[in-house]
C-alpha cells in the first residue's frame, strides 16, 4: 500500500483511480465493508482502490475543544488499512487553506484532475469544502459531467445496530468492550512506543512500561486487563491504566502497563496493547500507600480475568 501525502505528491500514474473519502477513525466493520466493495470495484475496472482521508480530522481542526477521542491516531490508521484491499491511502492536511477552499475546485482540483476518479463512494451526508457547501448531489452533478460514478456508502449493520465510529466511542465510555470488540471486528487496541517514565511502579514491585498516547483526548480511561504484542513472548497479559494519574498530580494522559510474569528490556519498542475487560475507572486516592492497595487488587482482578479466559 502507498501513502500519499498532500497533492503535490500526486504523479500522473496516480492519475485513474476508484476512491472513497473519509475519517475512517477506528477502521471498523463498517468501514471494512465499504472497502471491500471499493476493491470489488476496482478489480472490476482494473484501476487502484484509493482511500481519501484528511490530517488532522476536520471536527479536530474546526474545534478541538470539543472533539470527540479519536480511536486511532494516524499511524494506527495506516496499519489497520494495509491490512486490507488497499492500494493508496491519500491524505489531505486539513489546514486553513483546506477549509476555505470551495467544493467545486476540492472537486476540479483533487478528484478531477488530481486523482482522476471514475468511481467515488460517499456517505449520502458527507459535506465538504467552504462552509461545507459541497454535498453528495453536487458530487454526482460532477460525476455525470467529468464521467465518475458517485456511489452512496450504505449503513452497515449488525443485529440491527447501525456500525459507527461514534457508536464504538460510546461503548469504550461505558466500559463494554465485548461489545467495542464486535463492532470493531478485533479487540480495541492502541500503538504507541514504550518510554521511560518516573518508575513510581517499580518502587512497588510493580514495573510498567509507559506509553505516550499522543491523543488530545482518549477515548478511554480507566483500570484494564490488556494484552500486550510487539514484545517477546507475545501476547504477555497485563493490567494497564490510561489515565492522568491524579494520585500523583499528573496531567498528560498516559497509558501505563503492568506485564504479568514478565521480564526484559523493552524500552524504545513499538508495542501493542488490546484492551479486554474494564476493571475500574481512574480515581484519586489520599496517600501512595492506598493507590498500591488498589494496584494489588486491580492485578488480581486481571489475572482472574485471564485465567477465566484461558481455561476456556
Amino acid at each position: 500500500m502507498e501513502l500519499i501525502r498532500g497533492l503535490h505528491n500526486l504523479k500522473p500514474h496516480h492519475h485513474g483511480c476508484v476512491a472513497t473519502i473519509g475519517n475512517f477513525d477506528g477502521v471498523h466493520l463498517g468501514h471494512q465493508h465499504v472497502l471491500g466493495e471499493l476493491a470489488e470495484k476496482a478489480d472490476e475496472m482494473k484501476l487502484p482502490a484509493v482511500v481519501i482521508t484528511f490530517e488532522p480530522q476536520p471536527q479536530e481542526f474546526f474545534t478541538p475543544e470539543r472533539c470527540p477521542g479519536r480511536l486511532t491516531r494516524f499511524r494506527e490508521k495506516i496499519k489497520a488499512l494495509r491490512r486490507l484491499a488497499v492500494d493508496r491511502v491519500f491524505t489531505l492536511h486539513f489546514n486553513q487553506k483546506l477549509a476555505a477552499m470551495e467544493p467545486e475546485d476540492f472537486i476540479q482540483k483533487i478528484l478531477v484532475d488530481g486523482l482522476g476518479v471514475r468511481y467515488l463512494v460517499v456517505g449520502d451526508d458527507f459535506r465538504f469544502g467552504k462552509k461545507r457547501r459541497g454535498n453528495f448531489e453536487m458530487l454526482q452533478q460532477a460525476g455525470a459531467k467529468h464521467g465518475f460514478q458517485v456511489v452512496n456508502m450504505h449503513t452497515f449493520q449488525i443485529a440491527g445496530e447501525r456500525v459507527s465510529s461514534t457508536r464504538i466511542r460510546q461503548t469504550l465510555k461505558e466500559g463494554d468492550l465485548d461489545h467495542a470488540e464486535i463492532l470493531l471486528g478485533r479487540p480495541y487496541r492502541m500503538c504507541g512506543r514504550v518510554a521511560h517514565g518516573h518508575k513510581r511502579g517499580r518502587q512497588i514491585g510493580f514495573p510498567t512500561a509507559n506509553i505516550h498516547l499522543h491523543r488530545k483526548v482518549s477515548p478511554i480511561e480507566g483500570v484494564f486487563a490488556v494484552e500486550m504484542f510487539g514484545v517477546e513472548g507475545e501476547p504477555v497479559s497485563g493490567v494497564a491504566n490510561v489515565g492522568t494519574r491524579p494520585t500523583v498530580n499528573g496531567t498528560r494522559t498516559v497509558l501505563e502497563v503492568h506485564l504479568f510474569d514478565f521480564e526484559g528490556d523493552i524500552y524504545g519498542r513499538h508495542v501493542m496493547v488490546d484492551f479486554l475487560k474494564k476493571i475500574r475507572s481512574e480515581q484519586k486516592f489520599d496517600s501512595f500507600e492506598l493507590l498500591k492497595e488498589q494496584i494489588l487488587l486491580d492485578a488480581a482482578q486481571a489475572r482472574a480475568y485471564f485465567r477465566l479466559r484461558y481455561s476456556n
